[in-house]
């Protein structure tokens, strides 16, 4: 091997000690914290896997109590789930079994206290607190509920509280723009057309996507 490429090797290798030297400390470091990263990350997965086991196992004691009539006892269950979809399915279940049982005022303490972490179903919670609160007299509170709906479900919901207040008017306003974001094969849209017939209004062509 040639004097000039043994040289070459010894540079090469002093630059290398070098580089060690001002980044060995960087490097260690960095090995460090992708393994306390990767550590991190599988306590989480774990820890949240935990908890969603739990939630579940919550949700279905509410369930049993709620079928058993234990309704005080299914309160407490779903008072202490923290807010998730798990909540907000047992508060629905909840209070469609205190309905059920001729209790809505229970019904209403229990969807009032629903936070609404899932969008989805914060709006299935809004639209049937709404209308109980409709049933009750409430129907100003309903509408303070639903201020800001802006989806079919909603605005009729909106439209029923106005109609029970007999503001005619505002009623007819929800059903019109429910009725325009429905298509034609819609389900509920005979009776939403029947309700704006009931309050003066005319069912306009439903709106078609081009």
């Amino acid at each position: 091997m040639a004097i000039d490429e043994l040289l070459d090797e010894r540079e090469q290798g002093e630059r290398v000690k070098a580089w060690l030297r001002d980044n060995g400390l960087g490097l260690v470091g960095g090995l460090v914290v992708g393994a306390a990263l990767i550590g991190g990350w599988q306590y989480w997965k774990n820890r949240t896997h935990s908890q969603a086991v739990e939630q579940h196992s919550a949700y279905q004691s509410a369930l049993l109590d709620i079928r058993s009539g234990e309704f005080d006892k299914a309160s407490q269950t779903v008072a202490g789930l923290p807010d998730t979809a798990y909540s907000e399915l047992a508060a629905l279940q909840l209070a469609k079994a205190q309905v059920d049982k001729g209790d809505r005022h229970a019904a209403i303490a229990t969807l009032e206290a629903v936070k609404g972490a899932e969008p989805g179903l914060a709006a299935v919670v809004q639209q049937r607190l709404a209308r109980l609160l409709t049933d009750a007299g409430r129907g100003e509170d309903a509408i303070k509920l639903l201020a800001d709906a802006d989806d079919p479900v909603s605005l009729e919901a909106r439209g029923d509280a106005h109609f029970a207040l007999n503001q005619t008017e505002q009623a007819r306003a929800d059903y019109a723009q429910a009725l325009r974001q429905l298509d034609s094969a819609a389900q509920q849209r005979g009776l939403l057309e029947l309700k704006l017939s009931e309050v003066g209004g005319t069912p306009d062509e439903p709106e078609v996507e081009s």
